[in-house]
């Protein structure tokens, strides 16, 4: 089936017979041949269904022409599940629909589709919730969790995915759609398959009663014991046998979901947080057996490296600290996090009190970190759901790679077997990352390997030795995440060869074809096949002379002293461009729909190529010649690179690092560089230069304004430039600030004035909106600043921005040469440096730093600041107390997406409440959609709009009276365009406070 004829046959028929989206192209193919395991199979073709019909006909299609389905979800599972070559089928555009909500009964049918956290948010306003709560809720499908038994942190209060599910509708290999429930309200197929496999456990129950594991994180193979439970949590409370726990933990290989009936729990009212510190790993895990006799609904352990990686994030480093009893010393070796939950406050603060004293008594007095603040609790818990992402982020081919990860053993032997384990790794000089789900004795743990090179053997040796120490402490080998490829083979070693067989003759009774998911849980490839990985011997990357300093990518690492090599040492023919990709580990943390920025572009189109996981595996793909030659500057990359609005959203959220915005600027200097610019490019990247030309004279500041008030000549521009008609423009002006004497200061006066501070006029705020300089400098002339705008003869100090949006990197850097070279004496002398402009001033802590402008850049980084930004700080110094007059209207902000990228939109907020009866309000939003010139380009006009019409201009809507906030000056014209209301600078607004 492999013959691209074929293929093509299979391809015309799915596009005539269903409504679904159908991908055969080889740059689609490679988006989904990965998950978040070390594993790459491409698939033969990829559908995305838009109804239950569509799927029907699928399999039916798939079924006549021998070609294997693999159902696919959120494709974050970690052992190669959602790997093969097959047709893919995405269950997550489209078919993520909810039904049948009973709030009586608590249940609720959804779609395979449907994201955890989407429907815990529909059912909030209930009060009531899904609890399995893993730690990828924002991306996880109810289907992937169902086909993994996902468990997650609160597993020990409500058990595994097997003991929420009531039911699934699901089609069998031969069509037939079937309803799998109470094994005594059973009928037809779902009967007669219950009953076969009733017969297999009788058979075997001898085997299964010796062989089983009987911790509660089990959930290797096919759940043959539900007619012989073995769990120590039964899979129904009252011994009632339910068929649809066959197919819960199956990885797709028995049927295909097309419903799930799921119980829900009503949601605690309360919750109190103990976190215990700890000097020792080996205390920790011991100390998990006495802490769950406190009845907590959860104990997470998150070990020194995953504190040390998150302290160096700055996305994670102030709330993990707020975890640590020596926030400003050397993290401990490992923190428990000790949540109590029910309706009843007081006796869960008890609960915290009790867990102090228990430690105490284990020999560990002030240990305890108490944490009772609701907020203060959720950020903690938002990083630990990141941990196995954060671990991922360590720079150079050494990564933690996952095959033991998720083991179980008995807590009373916890301590035992870490320390046991800890050995093995240091036997094959590495050294393990650790966190778990402690309260159940589930651990993940992945060691350091380097899969380009020796990884694969070590990775077989420590699988070898770690099952001798599970089988040693009774423990299961796959305790959460699955089988998969890396722990398929292990299934007849924990079960035994009767089992084993035993397993085959199921997957045989409910698919005699090998239809479903094939080489999975029964006739499974090794764990260490080399053709299967995404880095195979063979991988090689494409030579690539880079214009930017990807240098600090380009390292290699050790794993035991944990000692990265110097930049530039990594042996990365991409010069570190391709290590920076590559960074990706497909955990899928960019596809979220609930908070944050990324990706803004997937929160629109939930297409794989639009989401920052889709970019970098083209990018991976096209580097290292998986697309053809010359694929990195051809129509493959440009694709997915098409709606990248360059948020830098995912240089702050992507747990693994991945810095998209940096790398589409990358990308489009080569492009340009072989395909040449366009008259829009000169247009967008020259303004700086030219904008003055147009300015110094009213007639052709009138002349080009005219546009704005003319459709037809908008039109007929448009064809032209490609600038949509159907925006409005920034208006032309010649009272800009250049032209004015407003921060003219002599520089011997300046340098010895009491508060001297410079403020760089960009080319935004500077031509376009100059009274918000004005505003700027009214407020902080007033608080006694000494204000000095820096001007040259012709033209203005540019960051290069426009530049850098339109690929014309050598360009930007001789911008950003000449600004630093004018900020850097007054930077040398610690003079504060202030911006207006986000996406402007920002860009000498990021860009600059990597446009080899050398040490003046570097000092230049931490010497300046985002107007709001400084002011708050020197409000925090005592030397900034403006007397406001008190706020007569609601205040709304909205962050741009860079402030957001550096931690810079709470500065805002702070200021905002010094004006008296002031109560600002932050709206959540993702990009505004404008993004720059991106907004106005008409072939992204739609789109852009969609971006704003999520969040920001509802929200809007619902504040008809309300002061409008935004920093950016994108952000500013989107609102004009989509509110047809006018947001302001927060200098603007400080301004119109002034007493």
């Amino acid at each position: 089936m492999n013959k691209p004829s074929e293929i093509h046959f299979l391809a015309e028929r799915l596009k005539k017979q269903t409504s679904g989206e159908v991908m055969i192209d080889r740059a689609d193919l490679g988006r989904y041949a990965t998950d978040a395991s070390i594993y790459q199979t491409m698939p033969l073709a990829v559908f995305v269904p838009k109804t239950a019909a569509d799927i029907a006909a699928a399999i039916e299609i798939a079924r006549e022409m021998g070609v294997p389905i693999l159902p696919r979800g959120g494709g974050t599972s970690q052992c190669g599940q959602t790997t093969g070559a097959a047709l893919v089928i995405d269950n997550s555009k489209y078919f993520r629909n909810s039904q049948n909500l009973d709030l009586e009964k608590l249940s609720i049918e959804v779609e395979p589709g449907m994201v955890l956290d989407t429907l815990n948010a529909q059912l909030k306003k209930h009060q009531i919730w899904f609890p399995v709560d893993v730690s990828t809720a924002g991306q996880a499908t109810i289907g992937g969790m169902a086909g993994n038994n996902s468990c997650g942190s609160r597993s020990i209060a409500y058990g595994n995915m097997v003991h929420n599910v009531l039911g699934i509708d699901a089609w069998l290999a031969d069509g037939q759609l079937t309803q799998f429930g109470l094994m005594q309200d059973a009928k037809g197929k779902a009967l007669e398959l219950g009953q076969f496999v009733q017969s297999l456990a009788v058979q075997h129950q001898a085997e299964i009663e010796a062989m089983w594991p009987k911790v509660m994180r089990r959930v290797a193979g096919y759940n043959l014991d539900i007619f012989n439970n073995q769990s120590e949590r039964p899979y129904t409370n009252d011994g009632k046998v339910n068929l649809s726990h066959l197919l819960v933990g199956s990885e797709g290989t028995l049927a295909y979901f097309n419903k799930l009936k799921l119980q829900l729990a009503p949601l605690p009212k309360h919750k109190t947080l103990g976190v215990v510190n700890f000097t020792s790993f080996y205390k920790a895990m011991d100390s998990a057996q006495h802490i769950v006799k406190l009845g907590p609904s959860a104990v997470e352990l998150v070990d020194r490296t995953m504190l040390d990686l998150s302290r160096s994030n700055p996305a994670f480093k102030s709330t993990i600290e707020t975890a640590l009893i020596d926030q400003g010393g050397k993290s401990p070796e490992a923190i428990l996090l000790v949540e109590f939950s029910g309706d009843e406050l007081a006796p869960l603060e008890k609960k915290v009190k009790e867990l102090g004293e228990l430690m105490a008594d284990l020999g560990l007095p002030g240990s305890v970190v108490e944490m009772l603040d609701p907020s203060a609790q959720k950020n903690l818990w938002e990083v630990r759901k990141a941990g196995l992402n954060i671990m991922m982020s360590l720079k150079g081919d050494g990564k933690p790679v996952s095959f033991i990860e998720d083991c179980a053993v008995p807590l009373e032997h916890l301590a035992q077997y870490t320390q046991s384990l800890t050995e093995v790794f240091a036997k094959h000089q590495t050294r393990g990352t650790w966190y778990a789900h402690a309260s159940v004795g589930t651990l993940h743990v992945r060691p350091i390997l380097d899969m380009r090179r020796d990884g694969a053997s070590k990775m077989r040796e420590i699988a070898q030795e770690a099952s001798e120490l599970v089988r040693k402490y009774k423990g299961a080998f796959s305790g959460e995440h699955g089988d998969g490829i890396c722990r398929g083979e292990w299934i007849q070693w924990q079960f035994g060869p009767k089992i084993n067989e035993a397993l085959k003759e199921i997957k045989h009774a409910f698919d005699p074809g090998n239809l479903f998911n094939p080489e999975k849980i029964v006739n499974t490839p090794k764990m260490d096949d080399s053709t299967l990985f995404r880095f195979p011997p063979n991988y090689k990357v494409t030579p690539l002379k880079t214009n930017l300093n990807w240098s600090a990518w380009n390292v290699q690492n050790n794993a035991v002293t944990e000692e990265t090599s110097a930049p530039g040492t990594g042996k990365d023919p991409a010069e570190g461009f391709a290590k920076a990709a590559e960074m990706c580990n497909n955990n899928g943390h960019c596809r979220k729909f609930d908070a944050g920025t990324m990706c803004p572009s997937y929160r629109v189109t939930r297409d794989e190529k639009h989401v920052t996981r889709g970019r970098a595996n083209t990018l991976r793909l096209a580097l290292s010649n998986q697309l053809g030659p010359d694929a990195f500057t051809g129509d493959a990359v440009k694709e997915v690179m098409d709606l990248c609005v360059s948020c830098k959203g995912c240089k702050r959220e992507c747990p693994t690092g991945v810095d998209m915005a940096k790398m589409k600027i990358e990308f489009l200097s080569h492009y340009k560089s072989k395909h040449g610019f366009t008259l829009r490019d000169k247009l967008i990247g020259y303004l700086p230069s030219y904008l003055h030309v147009i300015s110094k004279s009213s007639v052709l500041t009138g002349l080009f304004n005219l546009r704005n008030h003319s459709q037809a000549l908008a039109q007929v521009l448009e064809k032209f430039t490609g600038i949509s008609a159907k925006r409005s423009l920034p208006a032309w002006r010649t009272d800009t600030v250049w032209q004015s004497n407003l921060g003219h200061v002599d520089l011997h006066s300046f340098n010895n004035a009491n508060k001297p501070v410079v403020l760089w006029a960009d080319t935004f705020n500077g031509a376009f909106e100059s009274e918000n300089i004005f505003s700027a400098v009214r407020v902080l002339e007033a608080a006694g600043y000494t204000v000095y705008i820096p001007r040259k003869e012709q033209g203005h100090f540019c960051c290069g921005r426009t530049y850098l949006a339109t690929g014309m990197i050598d360009r930007a850097k001789e911008s950003a040469r000449e600004l630093v070279n004018a900020l850097y004496p007054f930077a040398d002398k610690q003079i504060p440096i202030i911006g207006l402009e986000p996406s402007c001033i920002l860009s000498l802590r990021d860009e600059f730093l990597v446009m080899d402008l050398g040490d003046k850049a570097s000092l230049l980084a931490k010497n300046s600041f985002t107007f709001e930004e400084f002011l708050a700080k020197e409000n925090k110094a005592g030397r900034f107390n403006p007397t406001l007059k008190p706020a007569n209207k609601p205040i709304l902000i909205h962050g741009h997406c860079h402030q957001k990228s550096f931690d810079v939109v709470k500065p805002m907020i702070d200021l905002l409440k010094l004006i008296p009866n002031a109560k600002p309000e932050l709206i959540e939003t993702s990009c505004c959609g404008m993004a720059g010139s991106f907004g106005y380009e008409s072939e992204h006009m739609d789109v852009s709009m969609q971006m704003a019409g999520l969040q920001l201009l509802p929200a809007i809507e619902k504040a008809p009276d309300a002061l409008l906030v935004a920093d950016g000056s994108s952000c500013r014209h989107q609102i004009k365009d989509g509110a047809s209301r006018q947001a302001l600078h927060l200098a603007q607004i400080l301004e119109m406070h002034l007493a």
